[in-house]
């Protein structure tokens, strides 16, 4: 087992293993692995809750049901299986995004958990600054301007934006999350907040830029290919599979560690390096956006 880490990590750690158990134990149908059908024969979980399991989105309520499916899989060194039933116990603890969890829409808190443990980040926005990049005044204006559409509160808006802020903390920790942003010209053409706050957001970009483990680069408007929504892509070294993060027009996220899925998103985020320009430009271009405010 790997050494401890949070939650959302914890559970995609058990369900990737425990997947890889079951399709390799060679215990089922002429030697393979066993279909999640077939796995949950005399266990109190349906076969949608061990694919949820799987999918680190859901952990197991009765430690016998783990149990038993260990056992299935040939697994019979108690040693392995309390470590499973540890991680198990561990990954449905509290931790400090619990308090958060309920402001942010389906499929955030499981991408929002895994910034910590991400190695590098790979990220794309077309038309806002990125919400790791953003200032406090950026975050408030972008809330405040959503509120009457949104029906949000004010207490929600306060608590989302401590949130942004909070995850901002893999950028200045000991060992930084190592982050490739490209933003879309009109992501810093948009004047969210007024010039005071743009000025602001400007300088914090310039900031974040000279950081040797932050690289912004800026797509601009020419004829070239461009993602049309925005996406991330999380690199876990050989701790966890990469995963790509979307969103979606009813402001959900989806996530996938399928490798074809990932290298395709690869593949739209390198083609944009190559039209973007040189990170080195970022901080005359800001210049010339804050001499035109």
């Amino acid at each position: 087992m790997a050494a401890k880490r949070g939650r959302t990590a914890q559970r995609l750690e058990l369900g990737l293993q425990l997947r890889q158990l079951r399709e390799n134990c060679g215990l089922g149908d002429r030697g393979g692995g066993f279909t999640r059908k077939q796995a949950v024969v005399g266990l109190r979980i349906s076969e949608a809750s061990l694919q949820r399991i799987e999918s680190g989105s859901l952990n197991f309520r009765n430690v016998g049901d783990l149990r038993k499916l260990l056992e299935k899989y040939g697994v019979t060194d108690e040693e392995v299986v309390e470590s499973f039933i540890n991680l198990n116990r561990e990954s449905n603890q509290q931790d400090w995004l619990t308090q958060y969890r309920g402001l942010m829409p389906a499929g955030m808190p499981g991408f929002v958990g895994l910034e910590p443990e991400a190695r590098g980040m790979r990220v794309y926005h077309p038309t806002l600054v990125y919400g790791l990049l953003q200032t406090k005044g950026y975050a408030q204006a972008i809330h405040e301007v959503q509120k009457p559409i949104e029906e949000t509160t004010s207490e929600l808006i306060r608590s989302s934006v401590e949130l942004r802020m909070a995850r901002q903390e893999v950028l200045t920790r000991d060992e930084p999350v190592r982050l490739r942003v490209i933003l879309g010209e009109a992501a810093l053409r948009y004047p969210v907040g007024g010039p005071d706050v743009m000025r602001e957001q400007y300088a914090k970009l310039e900031k974040l830029s000279s950081w040797d483990h932050v690289t912004i680069q800026v797509l601009p408007f020419r004829w070239s290919y461009r993602a049309t929504h925005d996406f991330a892509i999380l690199d876990f070294g050989d701790a966890l599979p990469p995963r790509v993060q979307t969103d979606n027009a009813w402001g959900a996220l989806s996530t996938s560690d399928k490798p074809r899925e990932v290298d395709r998103f690869s593949r739209r985020f390198d083609s944009m390096v190559a039209s973007a320009l040189p990170p080195e430009d970022t901080t005359d271009f800001l210049h010339r956006l804050e001499r035109e405010l």
